[in-house]
């Protein structure tokens, strides 16, 4: 367990082991999430990812992409679309 003090200005020093454990560094943002009655504290770039993974679940299945040559063959067809685009 970890203890922080809150300032006048309501600013707190996020104690070390804890905020390598959120990987959070000088500059990055985090969240303050309330979950059954207590306050949680997350990464935030972390959290937007996991929700970006929660929205695009299934997504790449439908486009037929099953693995890495699927996702190259995809990019190839995309870049050769652009070229042809520009070049008409």
């Amino acid at each position: 367990m970890e203890v922080a003090k809150v300032t006048s200005k309501g600013q707190i020093t996020i104690p070390i082991a804890i905020r390598k454990s959120l990987g959070v560094h000088e500059g990055d943002k985090v969240l303050f999430v309330e979950q059954n009655g207590q306050i949680v504290l997350m990464n935030s770039t972390m959290e937007a990812l996991r929700q970006a993974q929660i929205a695009f679940a299934g997504e790449a299945e439908k486009a037929g992409l099953h693995n890495e040559d699927d996702v190259v063959q995809m990019m190839r067809e995309f870049r050769q679309e652009r070229y042809d685009a520009r070049n008409d």
